[in-house]
């Protein structure tokens, strides 16, 4: 399927306390994004960190976006595992909170090979109604769909798109030429989003959005009219935030961002560790040239 989104989607952070999730400043950051333009949310994505949650804490987060913001943006849940019935169980469970769509990675660790991949995603799809994205990150998962797979995958019905984070701008192009008209493409990697976009993607998964998500919705509406010189400008703009951002492994650098911003967003939870001091400065830096108030 094409056209379930189209723009710019957050892949949001889980603001934690010592307690468990901190619901006020999430409530207050679903609200930075809707009024400045995001399409989509995505709620416990890698940058959300559901590896260190528990089922509860999940389903509370779910509940949560859905009272907070259903019918104001799209909100799609990431419910991929290297277990299919847990992902099946997660993304059934996903559709009957409210979920608009579900963001599945590819099984991590087990390392399966590209038929398993299609098998994967086709029970997946098989379970629920939803529009569902697969989301390839090689450099986390172990394991890459390759562009004849994908492919496979873009045939099945309510299979609308895949998040592209394999780094790879050659894979890219191949799996953009191959499921063109089938499914649709999305940006998953900050530093690629204009040439993937330009590619013929339809939207991003943006962690940078977190704290730009004006600049980085601005970049892709340029993108996606024709106005390069527009998309260029801006893309000069969020290039060194991107970099900054990803200094450390995600959500580090952006969890720190948001801090900046004066929001409470909580460090990661271990093993994960607080953004290193000498990060900072760069941090601080990229944020203040595209415009942010640093309010920490």
């Amino acid at each position: 399927m094409t056209g379930f989104l189209k723009g710019a989607a957050t892949a949001m952070i889980t603001p934690f306390t010592a307690d468990g999730v901190n619901f006020g400043a999430f409530g207050k950051m679903i609200d930075y994004q809707i009024e400045n333009g995001t399409d989509a949310l995505i709620i416990l994505g890698t940058t959300g960190e559901p590896a260190t949650m528990t089922e509860e804490e999940k389903i509370a987060v779910m509940q949560f976006a859905v009272k907070h913001a259903k019918g104001r943006t799209k909100l799609i849940f990431g419910t991929g595992s290297n277990c299919t019935a847990k992902a099946v169980e997660a993304s059934k469970r996903a559709e009957e909170l409210g979920a608009d769509g579900i963001l599945a990675v590819t099984p991590y660790y087990n390392k399966c090979t590209q038929g398993g991949l299609v098998a994967y995603y086709r029970e997946i799809c098989s379970a629920v109604h939803l529009p569902v994205i697969a989301y390839n990150v090689p450099s986390r998962t172990g394991v890459n769909i390759l562009p004849e797979t994908m492919a496979k995958i873009a045939e099945i019905p309510n299979m609308a798109g895949i998040k592209e984070a394999s780094g790879n701008m050659a894979q890219v192009m191949e799996t953009a030429r191959l499921i063109r008209g089938k499914c649709d493409l999305y940006s998953g990697e900050d530093a690629l989003n204009l040439p993937i976009l330009a590619a013929g993607g339809t939207a991003v998964i943006s962690v940078v959005a977190n704290l730009a998500p004006k600049l980085v919705k601005g970049l892709t509406s340029a993108v996606l009219d024709g106005d390069l010189a527009e998309a260029n400008r801006l893309g000069d703009l969020l290039l060194p935030l991107s970099k900054a951002c990803f200094t450390e492994v995600n959500p580090i650098p952006v969890k720190a961002g948001m801090a900046l911003l004066g929001f409470e967003a909580g460090i990661p939870r271990a093993p994960l560790t607080p953004l290193e001091e000498g990060h900072l400065p760069q941090l601080r830096a990229a944020m203040e040239l595209c415009g942010l108030e640093v309010k920490a």
